[in-house]
């Protein structure tokens, strides 16, 4: 499990409220149409292309002006990248900080005892300093990271079958290498599968053709394969802790402003200052996110600043500012 989802949330309601059926969407109801536009796909990158090549391929399918991807995958490393496709593009800069899962192949470069191997993965758990690697796309500086946890999945011969649950940014590759040099014989990565990144897991992957497939049927009339394709931008947030909002102060957020104490109807438990957290309306749509600026104890209160603005992405005029 990744971190945050040992963090058992609950909803706690401040004013109760129903949200106008005459306005917004919920997500699971949005038509094929608006997810082209609005809408992730999570991708089964395979191996060659870069990560920026798989986005711009997706991209290309749907004739989409942007779109952006959920981390950087080496071009011989395989498996989960979402893609956000147009409005939601600048969604994956929450996807960028959420942690990461991989199976990865070790080759020890000789004999180790397999009691031996499995302690000295197991010290590399928790807290760890890592050099990224020379060819990186961050600045080569040592950085600390989160290694949540190493399993052992397969022994043969040399080759070590492991699953990483790691911190956004920890690189898996250097982590073999120093895995390899506590062992005093060396190792390096034989093979990389990213299985989950953040909410998306594998179980939701499609290939680039399935998508130009889903794309091909969707022109000719027929939705269905794109709809099991493309998957709501609320799907990026599933990790956040949630703030919601009652129908009337929509509008304002949706025009830049910060949230305040009196519009909100609910909110998840264990929010502290300082988290990121996503701002829903009633029927569970984004409108965005931004920094709490109190805790949830205090959300009770009439009165305050509860929410900074960051990224607004629910346009204008969903909402009116006030509804009969």
């Amino acid at each position: 499990m990744l971190p945050y989802e040992k963090v058992r949330r609950e909803r706690l309601v401040k004013t109760a409220a129903e949200s106008d059926p005459r306005f917004g969407c919920r997500p699971e109801e949005r038509p094929a149409a608006q997810l082209l536009d609005y809408g992730i796909v999570n991708i089964d990158k395979p191996e060659g292309p870069t990560s920026h090549q798989v986005a711009d391929y997706a991209k290309r399918i749907i004739g989409a002006k942007k779109a952006g991807h959920s981390g950087t995958l080496d071009p011989g490393v395989t498996g989960v990248l979402p893609v956000a496709m147009g409005r939601a593009t600048r969604i994956v800069q929450l996807l960028l900080t959420a942690g990461k899962e991989y199976v990865a192949v070790m080759h020890v470069h000789d004999a180790v005892p397999e009691q031996q191997l499995r302690a000295t993965l197991r010290r590399f758990e928790g807290r760890i300093e890592q050099l990224p690697p020379v060819r990186s796309a961050v600045k080569r500086a040592l950085r600390v990271r989160s290694v949540y946890h190493l399993e052992v999945l397969e022994i043969a011969e040399r080759d070590v079958l492991f699953t990483a649950s790691v911190e956004a940014g920890t690189y898996i590759r250097k982590l073999i290498h120093d895995i390899g040099r506590e062992l005093r014989c060396g190792a390096h990565m034989a093979d990389l599968r990213r299985t989950r990144a953040g909410p998306f897991t594998e179980e939701s992957l499609v290939t680039l053709q399935d998508f130009a497939d889903a794309v091909h049927y969707f022109r000719d009339g027929n939705d269905k394969m794109l709809l099991r394709c493309m998957q709501p931008v609320e799907r990026a947030v599933e990790h956040l802790p949630k703030v919601w909002v009652l129908d009337a102060a929509v509008e304002t957020l949706c025009h830049g402003s910060d949230l305040f104490l009196p519009g909100i109807s609910a909110f998840h438990s264990g929010i502290v200052a300082g988290d990121t957290v996503a701002l829903m309306t009633l029927k569970e749509e984004l409108i965005g996110y931004g920094t709490a600026r109190c805790t949830s104890g205090e959300m009770v209160a009439p009165h305050g600043l509860a929410v900074k603005s960051e990224k607004i992405f629910m346009l204008p005029g969903t909402y009116p500012k006030a509804t009969a």
